[in-house]
């Protein structure tokens, strides 16, 4: 057996798992969304960023996205095979059954591996140089080698794991039903591109802004 034997605290873990992953789906697109201010104007940026500064949210709210941040992750990791022989039955499994929803579960644990190296080293970039603004922003991908090549892996990254995140919540608790699976599947997949397509605009605006 790939799982093991269910205790009374699973119901809980999982439900945990749920409403943290919720909490990390809903700040990341804002966070997207400030960021990608920054096309309108460095000043609507800058000005978002400085009440997030000045009401002192940046600097108590930081810490504790992260701690939510690891918390999702050891909540999640509680089902991941990381044992090579589990790695190898679930290999075996998911080839057998050609489930699109297993593949996916796979990429989603793959893609968690990957930002759970590259979310640290971002929150301790920008958390170790407050305050966040436009030209900072573009300064660190302009002047720093690899930083863009960094950020334009992270951004689809993190895109593609919370859009999976998001279809397998709608599923796991019912809120998607059978008939509505497949389009459910489909505007979890716009959303993804849009989402992707708006973080790859902003990283060129911060290209080519003025320093």
């Amino acid at each position: 057996m790939f799982a093991g034997r269910p205790t009374k605290w699973d119901g809980l873990l999982d439900w945990l798992q749920m409403l943290s992953g919720a909490a990390l789906i809903l700040f990341i697109w804002a966070h997207m969304l400030l960021v990608a201010s920054v096309i309108i104007s460095p000043g609507v940026m800058n000005a978002i960023a400085g009440f997030f500064e000045a009401t002192g949210l940046a600097q108590v709210g930081g810490p504790l996205i992260f701690l939510l941040f690891l918390g999702h992750f050891l909540l999640a990791a509680r089902k991941v095979p990381f044992r090579f022989d589990r790695q190898k039955t679930f290999w075996s499994h998911a080839t057998m059954l050609h489930h699109q929803d297993t593949w996916l579960w796979l990429v989603q644990v793959v893609t968690a591996m990957l930002l759970l190296l590259m979310g640290t080293i971002h929150m301790w970039v920008v958390l170790t140089d407050l305050p966040i603004t436009a030209a900072k922003s573009a300064e660190v991908l302009q002047k720093r080698s690899g930083w863009l090549l960094f950020y334009l892996l992270f951004g689809p990254l993190v895109h593609v794991h919370l859009g999976i995140g998001l279809y397998r919540i709608g599923v796991k608790w019912g809120f998607v039903g059978q008939e509505g699976r497949a389009r459910f599947k489909r505007f979890v997949t716009i959303l993804v591109l849009v989402c992707v397509g708006l973080s790859l605009l902003t990283l060129l605006r911060f290209s080519f802004l003025a320093i």
